[in-house]
This record gives structure tokens, sequence and C-alpha cells, in this order.
């Protein structure tokens, strides 16, 4: 058994991944000897066996499968795309442990004395998953909360709930009844004595199992009352069905920061002597590590978590829980599906084409173009379809990343027209400085605001001037930092003042006229006539010759005439500015009707990382049109391609191993989540 050359190089690689343990139920199987002959292993009794060894199929099914139906078949012609992808869990990364007897039939007994020191390495490394604990809610700090949320998860995390609610300490704490699991109880802790205690603390004697009627030669222990961290309430949830898939509590303390603090202390004193309990506190993001390593998120799940956490607006977290249920997962994965159906067909062309028709029937190709278009049958067309999808997903105008970072707005013009005064107003608070000497403003200043629910950050600029006016060196860095912000705004609002308007125009135009030229649309522009109080003229019909003379740049603006001093027009001007944030994020009536917008409920791109990749795919999917129709030779470069597309919407899932991307993921989380 273990000299035939297949059965030692699915060893090989699965022992790569899974520490020479993980293969041992697949290999128990293959030693039966009603599974000896290399070709009576069917693909379902190995997706049986496969399912032994983890309780669901790996990625390397099919590869498997397919090595042991047919032997013979040349390693080079397997282009699967998930077997070099295999992965475990993050948190469930432990290797089974095997018999030695069995690790010896299998590798040599010469390997053996290596297999039992393996044997034992990995069980000590299971029973040292440590339990995590820490604050997951507001108090504790220097502002009290009603209510303080404290979280625990890992193999000891209801035995460190055990330790809390006994009253008295006792050799095992075990007995210590629990609440029912995912029933609230309200239960009062007891703060655990430190290692050293002294001996003046109201010693009692009390049995092993909590009572105090002793009888003759039973053990004694010496103890004492502990005092209450507080009452508090209780949950207790059972692996699986929790948050990370492992056991779990969360108590409900009282948040003022001396009970908060008294409950965090003594979870860390249970690391000390006599507890032992192997319990530290957790990091950032760990919980929700713990929940993508046993499979209760996904990498996509996990990124709306993340945004959930941190939403501002209503927009924000509607967009959130649309991407935390699922949708947009299950989006990818089914283009991901689809591209890996087109590759197995690819795979059977390349292994068996030369003997089978596969995809035209019985009818005969006319010439050689016909052969070339039949080798793919059907798998073309639905590639060139799949590649259409993902480049409407792709044409949404950003609207997911900017809902989720924000809609830029930038206050532009010269010098002394009221940006500044708008920018208060806007804010409803004095956010810049307000005189009446030009040149107040030198740098930018940010203000982040909801507007109709979405999030929005408006900057005061310096005041602009054409490049020849201005000698002054801060000056012109704050003209350089203005135009910086004008070019990556989303919304212009041009501000001048309303009796000097020709040259605020002429100022302006300098500014966003290249902008304007490069976006070709001027929709997203306001023009504020500010200061017309001095004019005595807000109410007066707006002067259509001047915004005819305005030029180009402003032919899609719209004008607005207000007062800052007295507020005339700001209503009317912030329902604008509103209605325009909001149409940047929203899909507008010309997508929508001619179907141009995604079919997918609201499954939209909101990280650049998810754009960058389905980008790569939607170009892997172009080259294998491309190659699909250079004929027979060019079979390999295209089922290439078709890896490659797939690869790159496992990389948005996590279905490919995106290691650089989740240490910098979970440490934007708080610690506790």
């Amino acid at each position: 058994m273990r000299n035939n050359p297949c059965i030692k190089f699915i060893y090989m690689i699965i022992s790569a991944y899974y520490n020479v343990g993980g293969c041992a139920a697949f290999l128990t199987s293959l030693s039966s000897p009603a599974r000896c002959t290399s070709r009576s292993i069917t693909a379902r009794s190995a997706s049986s066996i496969l399912h032994q060894i983890n309780g669901r199929q790996r990625p390397a099914l099919s590869f498997v499968s397919t090595l042991i139906s047919s032997p013979k078949r040349s390693l080079k012609s397997i282009h699967h795309p998930d077997f070099f992808q295999l992965r475990w869990p993050l948190a469930t990364k432990r290797p089974f442990a095997t018999s030695s007897s069995l690790q010896s039939s299998l590798i040599g007994a010469d390997d053996s004395t290596q297999a039992d020191k393996h044997k034992s390495s990995t069980n000590t490394e299971a029973i040292e998953e440590e339990t995590l604990f820490a604050l997951s809610s507001g108090g504790g700090g220097s502002t009290a909360t009603a209510v303080a949320v404290i979280r625990i998860t890992g193999p000891q995390s209801h035995l460190a709930l055990q330790i809390l609610l006994s009253k008295t300490n006792r050799l095992s704490y075990e007995n210590i009844k629990l609440p029912k699991a995912r029933y609230a109880s309200l239960r009062m802790l007891y703060d655990p004595p430190p290692p050293a205690l002294p001996s003046t603390l109201n010693p009692i004697l009390e049995k092993s199992d909590g009572s105090h009627e002793m009888n003759a030669g039973e053990e004694k222990i010496q103890t004492i009352i502990r005092d209450p961290l507080d009452s508090s309430l209780v949950l207790v949830f059972n692996s699986p069905t929790s948050f990370t898939g492992q056991d779990m509590v969360e108590i409900h303390t009282h948040g003022s920061r001396a009970v908060v603090q008294g409950v965090l202390s003594a979870l860390g004193r249970l690391a000390q002597s006599p507890y032992n309990v192997n319990i530290r506190p957790a990091d950032r993001g760990e919980f929700t590590q713990r929940a993508f390593g046993s499979g209760k998120l996904g990498l996509v799940e996990v990124e709306a978590l993340a945004d959930l956490i941190v939403a501002d607006t209503s927009y924000q977290r509607l967009q959130a829980l649309r991407q935390l249920d699922g949708r947009l997962s299950d989006l990818y994965e089914g283009w991901r599906k689809d591209l890996i159906k087109g590759l197995a067909h690819a795979e059977a062309v390349i292994d068996f084409g030369d003997d089978e028709d596969l995809d035209a029937g019985d009818d005969a190709y006319d010439d050689d173009m016909d052969a070339q278009l039949g080798v793919w049958g059907a798998i073309r067309p639905k590639m060139e379809g799949l590649r259409m999808k993902m480049d409407r997903h792709l044409a949404d105008a950003q609207r997911g990343e900017i809902l989720r970072d924000g809609v830029k707005v930038a206050i532009v013009g010269p010098p002394n027209a009221g940006k500044s005064s708008l920018l208060n107003l806007l804010a409803d608070r004095e956010a810049a400085i307000v005189s009446p000497i030009a040149g107040t403003t030198r740098d930018v200043i940010e203000v982040t605001m909801d507007l109709g629910g979405v999030r929005c950050t408006v900057s005061d600029t310096a005041g602009v001037r054409e490049d020849s006016d201005a000698d002054d060196i801060i000056e012109v860095e704050g003209i350089k930092r203005a135009r910086k912000v004008a070019a990556d705004a989303h919304i212009l609002v041009c501000m001048v003042d309303a009796t000097d308007e020709e040259n605020g125009i002429c100022a302006i135009n300098d500014v966003i006229s290249d902008i304007v030229r490069d976006r070709n649309d001027s929709k997203n522009i306001m023009i504020l006539r500010n200061k017309v109080d001095l004019l005595n003229a807000a109410l007066l019909p707006i002067d259509e010759s001047k915004e005819e003379s305005a030029g180009d740049s402003f032919s899609q603006a719209d004008y607005f005439r207000l007062s800052c001093e007295t507020n005339d027009g700001i209503d009317s001007f912030i329902k604008i500015l509103t209605e325009k944030v909001i149409a940047r994020v929203t899909p507008d009536d010309d997508e929508m009707s001619n179907d141009h917008v995604i079919e997918d409920d609201g499954a939209v791109i909101t990280r650049s990382r998810h754009r960058r990749h389905v980008e790569l795919a939607s170009q892997a999917l172009e080259r294998f049109e491309m190659r699909s129709g250079e004929g027979f030779m060019a079979l390999d470069m295209a089922a290439e391609e078709l890896r490659l597309a797939a690869s790159e919407l496992g990389r948005i899932t996590g279905a490919v191993d995106v290691e650089d991307v989740l240490d910098v993921l979970f440490s934007d989380f708080c610690i506790g989540k």
C-alpha cells in the first residue's frame, strides 16, 4: 500500500497543509483491502473520505478524486484552480492526531518514532488554545455607562465564568451550575483571591463539592469567602452556535469604572495559580478573527462588520448590512463557480478531447474554424456574458466606495468671499476663524457632517487668485492645496463676492477649468453669490447675462444668491446640496431604466480591494476570449486565464489565501470585537 506512488503523492501534498496528521482518516480508508486497487476508489468515495478529515469537503476534492480514479493521467494537465489554495481556518488550524501504528505502516518503521513525537506535540497544541476576554462596549473609561459588556471566548470560557460564580474557592469548579445556553440569567460575580492569601481572611472549611459538612477522612480545603464584584446579567453560548464559533460568555455588568476594571482584573488573575486557566486579554479584532477562522464569517462579511461598527450615517449602515448578509459574497462566489465549471470543461477537453466529442453532439464540424469554436461549446458565450456582468458591476461610478468613505465637498473662491462663514453655517459651530481680513484661511479645514443620511467631508480652502496675482509664498502654498482639494472633490461649491462677481468668477475659472474639462461634467458645481445683503438684492432675479458670461466651466452649474450674514438663501442651498450628495451615491434614472445598474439587489463594490480584483478577473476573461479562438494549441493558455479569473474572485471572499489582507483588516477593529 505505502509503495503506491499515487498514495505517496497524495500523502505528501496533504501532509504539507495538515502537518501529517490531517490525512489520517483519508489514508485509513485507503488502507482498507476493499479499496487498495488504484482505480477502485470513485469520486463519491473520495468525497466521503475527505468529508471525514475535517467535517466538510475541501477544495482539493476534485483533484484528489481525479488523481485516484485516473492515476496514469499527466499531472501537467491538472489545472484545478483551488488545489494550490488549500487553507485551514485560522482559529481551527489544529492537525489531526494519528496513531503511531498507522503512521508507522504508512510512513515506514524508521519514521515511527518521529510520528509519536508529532502526535504528542499536536495534542499539546490542541490543549493550549488560548481563551480570550475583553471589554466589548463602552464603560470602564473616564465616562461611566449604564451597562458594559465583557466577552469571553475559547475552550475555557465556561470554566472562567464558573470560577467567577463561585462564592468560595474549591478544588474543582466544574460542578458550578451555569445558566442555560442562550438565556440571560442574573448572577452575582465574586472576586477570586490572588495567589498569596492573608491568613486573617475568615478561613472556613469546605468540601470539594461546595458543602460544609465534613466526614472523617475527607479532604479539607482552607478557603475564604470572596468579595462580590457585581450583580450581572450573564449569557452562555455553546460551540458552534456563537459569534466566534467557540464556547463563549457575555457578562453584562454595570458600567462604572470600578466594576469593569474589577471584572477584567479578576479574569486576568485566572491565568495564575491555583486557577491556571489559559486566558489572556484579546487584541484588536481577535474575536472577529476567531469567527473568520471557524467559518462563521467570510472575508467580505468581516469587512462589512468593520464598516458597520464605524458607520456614521444611515446610508453607511444600510450598505454595511447589505454586505453583511452575504449578498456580495454570494455574487462573487456565484461568478467563481461559473468559472470553475468552465475550467472543468477545459480540463476535460485537454485530457479527453482526442477521444470524445464533449460538446458538439453527433454533428461533424465543417471546417477548422468551426472545430476551434466547438472545442469550448457553450462555455465561451457564458464566459463572455460573465465578463459583461463584471464590467457592469465595475461601471458604478464608485458609489459604494464614496458612500463608505464619504462624499467630498470643496468650498473654493477668492479671498474674503465668505467661505469660512458658509462652513460654520453648515457645521452649525465655529469650525473656522472668520474675520474681515482677506486671506484669514491659509490651510484646508475639514468638517465631517451628515447630509441626508450620507457622510460628507466639507473642506474650506484658502482664497484663490490668478497665479500672477499671488506673491506670498504661504498664500501660494494655500492656493496649491486648494487646487488639490478641488480636484479630489465630488461636489464643488464655488463662492464669489456679489460686489465683485466678475473678478471672483475669473479666479474660480482659473482653478476649476481643467477639472471640468477632464470630467466633461459641470452638473456637480454650485455657484454661490454671497453678500447680496450689501446690494440689498436678496430677492431680485438672477442676472442671466452674468451667468452666460461665466464660461463653459459653469454651463450646467446651479446658481444661488445668498447672504451668510442674514442667512437669506441658505436653506434652499442646503436643500439642493443634500440632493446632489444623495444623487452621487445612488443610481440615476438612466441607469435604472437602461438596465445599466447591477442586477444583484444592492451588491455594490465598497472597497478598492474588491474593485482591483474584479478588474483583474475581467481582464483575464478578456484574454480568455482571445485565446479560446486560437484553436487547440492555445487550450492550456485559455484554461490558465480562467484559473486566474477564479483566483482573483477567490481573493475577494477569502477562498484563496489572503493572509496579507487579514493582518491589516483585523487591526482596524476595536478590542473586544
